[in-house]
């Protein structure tokens, strides 16, 4: 076990570089992995943006930025090319036949492709061993939102043709938004930009054969362009995202309408989100998420004094500000959640909701921010009201919407529920004691919790581990993180009192076989230090865990005595299965857990 001062002084060293990291405006906005997903999708859009313009005669003053753009872009994208010839997600991440192909439609319609032909050619032989279009089927089997998009990037390129890619029907974007769920769509939830977008270019480029779908769909044209408008935000970018707002750019620029105002909006988001390397992040920035992760971090050693240093209320009223007080045009989510960002292409959801609140619980009753408790506690009530009406009837929470259940990113997830299910808890005793909720509020609380307890109970592994959805580890055959979701449920038996009951005394009998031979967990010191959390909490009555306990810790302060906790690894699931990483995640991560350990150390 690390000394008392050495744990002291990785604390000192981790809360020092977290309070250097934050923006003049008190609160995290964090950093993003560099993505070659997002970067070859913008290049994709500024090309055919540049050929539109060229063809129309049209944006003439434009030409040269997006040329530039895109060339840059294109010149990055050939420098991190991967030794067997793909490319992955992150400059951190394995290649993977999605974004390979992704890249090669890039450097096909970048301008001055020649002097990318070799690179094209080393991916086109990591394509070809992969199993070409049918290994990229494999890789999403039934779920479109991702494999249809690449497919029509690559027609756009013309590396594929229009007539291999399946037609999505853009017309159902045009029915009211409370139906979405219920017309079986064959994209997620939050894809309904692209599934117009790339809906209307495979119309236009390759008209339906059945002259009914041509009538139908040739009607919905205008009507389901205006969803796309109304669901445009302020910054141009749909979920801030480069890959989905390259999508849609690319697809209405290829046919004719470059003039769009949604066109025009989404090209202005890509000039204003590239790096000054030339490349382009996953998302902007999870600001909201960083901050109330940072906040729990800040809040878990127990030192009041320290915490009301850090937590001004002026910060408290940026937190307060991210959560979305009208109906989102999005996803038609009803006010009160919160989302990952504090820009406008966020959308409230279940993980960050939870964030929002735990972290609002943590700093609620600070003499600093007693002006602020009724704020607080009106902004919870919204909230908590919010996660209750988002739960889908299997007991699970969802991400975005309720009852979108058919596709992976829209189903019920471990990590989502066991996060609800610990606001929840937060919150219900301090609202009532407010008088914010009622008697039979707290029933319904009550109730819900209960039905998210029988989801996790129900989809608890054989082994005893739980898989999250939002998190993976690229070192595992399927990608995906038990370390991770095992870690989030038994911090949500932690915090309500069932650490003894059967789920958590199976989840954590296998949290303890998972301990690699150096005291780490998973492949990352993020995982190591929420294995280590959660286990502090079994290590205060078994031998055994507390000496994994010790072997965690040894390790993690050690990594962060020699700076290797400044390298993020990407363990972190975008949309569709796109890997990211956050540069904070060690650091806060870390922080934490050393925090957590030292406020129940013996004086």
């Amino acid at each position: 076990m690390p000394t008392r001062d050495e744990l002291t002084t990785t604390y000192q060293q981790l809360r020092d570089e977290l309070l250097a990291e934050r923006t003049a405006q008190g609160y995290w906005e964090g950093e993003l992995a560099t993505s070659a997903v997002s970067t070859a999708t913008a290049v994709s859009a500024l090309s055919l943006a540049t050929r539109a313009a060229i063809d129309s005669g049209t944006f003439v003053a434009e030409i040269p930025a997006w040329t530039s753009l895109a060339t840059r872009g294109a010149e990055w994208l050939a420098e991190h090319q991967n030794p067997d010839g793909g490319f992955g997600d992150t400059d951190r991440s394995y290649s993977n036949i999605a974004t390979t192909y992704l890249v090669t439609a890039a450097l096909s319609l970048a301008p001055g492709q020649q002097p990318f032909r070799a690179v094209i050619d080393r991916a086109d032989s990591y394509i070809a061993q992969h199993g070409e279009l049918a290994g990229l089927r494999r890789r999403y089997g039934t779920d479109k939102t991702f494999v249809v998009p690449i497919m029509t990037n690559l027609a756009l390129a013309g590396r594929a043709s229009f007539r291999e890619i399946p037609a999505l029907p853009f017309e159902l974007a045009c029915v009211p938004q409370s139906w979405y769920r219920l017309m079986k769509m064959p994209v997620v939830s939050y894809a309904i930009p692209a599934l117009v977008a790339i809906g209307q270019a495979h119309y236009f480029l390759a008209p339906p054969w059945n002259p009914i779908t041509r009538i139908v769909r040739s009607m919905s044209i205008e009507r389901s362009l205006r969803v796309l408008l109304s669901m445009q935000p302020e910054s141009g970018g749909y979920l801030e995202a480069t890959p989905l707002t390259s999508f849609v750019v690319m697809s209405l620029a290829a046919t004719g309408r470059l003039s769009h105002p949604v066109t025009q909006s989404g090209l202005r988001f890509i000039k204003d989100s590239v790096r000054p390397d030339g490349s382009w992040p996953i998302d902007t920035n999870l600001a909201t998420w960083n901050t109330t992760l940072a906040t729990l971090a800040l809040a878990a050693r127990g030192d009041e004094r320290d915490l009301a240093s850090i937590v001004s209320p002026e910060l408290v009223r940026w937190i307060l500000s991210c959560q979305h007080l009208v109906r989102h045009p999005f996803t038609g989510a009803e006010p009160g959640g919160f989302g990952w960002t504090n820009l406008s292409g966020a959308v409230p959801d279940a993980d960050d909701t939870p964030g929002a609140l735990l972290a609002l619980a943590a700093v609620r009753d600070l003499p600093s921010l007693a002006t602020l408790a009724s704020e607080i506690d009106r902004s919870a009530e919204l909230a908590v009201r919010w996660l209750l009406k988002l739960q889908n009837r299997d007991g699970g929470w969802p991400t975005f919407c309720k009852g979108w259940g058919q596709l992976p990113f829209d189903r019920s997830g471990n990590d989502l529920t066991a996060h609800a299910i610990r606001a929840l808890e937060a919150w219900k005793d301090r609202l009532a004691a407010a008088g914010k909720i009622s008697a039979s509020d707290l029933r319904t609380i009550d109730t819900s919790l209960a039905r998210g307890w029988r989801y996790l109970e129900q989809h608890q592994s054989a082994d005893g581990s739980f898989l999250p959805l939002w998190f993976g580890n690229q070192d595992r055959a399927d990608e995906d993180n038990p370390v991770y979701g095992t870690a989030k449920v038994l911090a949500a038996c932690r915090d309500t009192n069932r650490w003894k009951c059967p789920l958590a005394r199976r989840a954590t009998a296998w949290m303890l076989t998972q301990q690699n031979a150096d005291g780490s967990f998973g492949s990352s010191l993020e995982e190591t230090s929420l294995a280590a959390e959660v286990l502090h909490q079994e290590a205060l009555e078994s031998t055994a865990a507390a000496q994994g306990l010790e072997r965690a810790l040894a390790w993690m302060v050690a990594q962060v005595a020699s700076g290797k906790h400044r390298r993020a690894e990407p363990i972190g699931f975008y949309f569709a299965k796109l890997w990211y990483y956050e540069r904070l995640y060690p650091v806060t991560f870390s922080l934490s857990t050393v925090g957590r350990v030292l406020r129940t150390l013996a004086p």
